[in-house]
């Protein structure tokens, strides 16, 4: 019970009522269906018939007040509420605008609180336009559908679809069909019910316990990162980790953090519908051919370019859904688009700075293949150039010299050089610094200090 507890108080688990068969109460539903229809509340919607229908649940009741949204989730929600094994009723509490609308005609009956609208329905653009024919009509179809199911007059669940429909006495030609409480209740769409006391004597469920269905963090956490202010972020911190972890030269914390973000992003999208499987095999193949670019076939380009198109096209796929309208379309682009700039200018200021940075070192591959760099393979240490130090080892020519703190590998530029005398750095070459005695000049001089004689040279030497 108290691991129960915890996870109920931690949203882990939700506590559903005992089943009405044992309580001898019955139970109903509430399930708010509140602000702008989008693909995330699909899922909760689901939730509650589901939990509804195991806890033996006398009724279902949403409780809309919407003025509309996608096209897609409302088709899922209306999906979800036919194929329902227990009654479903729709309490327009104000408003069911557009898929509002779409939603409550799917329910086994429309109850609506006094000064309340029904209809509105036809799909827009982002603009405000009105979305092609071919959209038009799938509504059209959806909501005569529907109202046949329920006995209605079909013509009228068009009208509120279609402008270009007219009924006599109810809507004239060029003008779109939305209905007041009192006229809904009229033509039959709906039962005017003045509060939620009301509506549940109408339903015959007086005196049900009521189970009001709140956002679970699941729920809440997939809105959040299925949100266009939140995806860009994501898009752009797991691109940018992907392309850090290229310029290293071992898997670390850059391409973790950037796979997490592309799975949050592609997983939200799944959960909630957007994403199906055709998306997940376009991403795959995008990063096999990025793969293919980097380890198989470096520098053509043509591979990689390939993989990069395959993966954008994933990213846009999984947020425009199935009948997308321009503004998804238009919501897509500008997430790909804010995700590339940012991402851009992050990699940007990376590649341009942190690899001059000492504290960046190990963590970009800073190497260098430009012929004025002799193609070095090792961090060219100009600092050291000028230093003096004292040879650890004898310079034969080569060998180590401490300088300050640090031991050095050298090379001598001139004479062999005994270990304990001093030296200068001459230049540094990336893994080689040339060195010469510190009291030699680099040109030559009169204090130039006398080579080591033949006879010297020749006992050092090996035979």
């Amino acid at each position: 019970m108290l691991v129960a507890a915890l996870l109920a108080g931690a949203g882990l688990l939700t506590l559903a009522p005992l089943p009405a068969a044992q309580t001898g109460t019955p139970v109903v539903y509430r399930v708010p269906v509140e602000g702008v229809i989008e693909m995330g509340i699909a899922p909760f919607i689901e939730r509650g018939i589901r939990e509804a229908e195991e806890a033996g649940a006398s009724a279902v009741v949403l409780d809309i007040d919407t003025p509309g949204g996608r096209v897609d989730a409302a088709q899922r929600i209306t999906d979800s509420v036919r194929d329902a094994e227990i009654p479903v009723y729709a309490y327009v509490n104000r408003r069911a605008i557009s898929a509002g609308a779409l939603i409550s005609l799917a329910t086994d009956g429309i109850y609506m609180r006094s000064g309340s609208a029904l209809g509105a329905s036809t799909p827009v653009t982002g603009e405000g336009d009105t979305a092609p024919e071919k959209i038009v009509s799938v509504m059209r179809s959806e909501f005569r559908t529907l109202a046949q199911a329920r006995g209605l007059d079909p013509r009228i669940a068009e009208a509120m679809v279609d402008p270009d429909i007219e009924i006599e006495g109810v809507v004239e030609a060029g003008k779109l069909l939305t209905l007041s409480t009192s006229e809904a209740e009229e033509l039959g769409f709906a039962i005017e019910v003045r509060d939620w006391p009301g509506l549940m004597e109408a339903i015959g469920t007086s005196g049900a316990q009521v189970v009001d269905l709140r956002l679970n963090w699941a729920e809440r956490l997939v809105r959040f990162l299925t949100h266009p202010i939140v995806a860009p972020f994501l898009l752009s911190i797991g691109f940018l980790g992907l392309l850090i972890e290229i310029k290293t030269p071992a898997f670390g914390l850059a391409g973790t953090a950037g796979l997490v973000s592309l799975g949050l992003f592609f997983g939200s999208h799944l959960i909630i519908g957007l994403a199906g499987m055709e998306v997940l095999i376009l991403l795959g193949a995008g990063v096999v051919l990025l793969l293919i670019e980097l380890l198989v076939l470096p520098g053509v380009g043509v591979v990689g370019g390939l993989g990069a198109v395959a993966i954008l096209a994933a990213v846009f796929m999984s947020m425009i859904g199935r009948f997308p309208t321009t503004s998804d379309i238009l919501v897509a682009l500008n997430v790909i688009i804010a995700a590339g700039v940012l991402a851009g200018l992050a990699a940007w200021q990376l590649l341009r700075r942190l690899p001059q940075d000492r504290r960046a070192r190990n963590i970009f591959l800073n190497t260098s293949t430009g012929r004025e760099e002799g193609y070095t393979s090792s961090q060219v240490r100009a600092e050291l150039v000028g230093a003096e130090g004292v040879a650890l080892t004898d310079l034969r020519p080569a060998g180590t010299a401490r300088f300050e703190e640090e031991n050095v590998d050298v090379v001598s530029d001139g004479p062999w050089i005994r270990a304990g005398e001093r030296v200068r750095v001459l230049r540094s070459e990336g893994y080689r610094h040339i060195v010469r005695a510190a009291s030699t000049p680099a040109a030559g001089g009169e204090d130039a200090p006398a080579a080591v004689s033949p006879e010297a040279a020749s006992e050092e030497k090996p035979s």
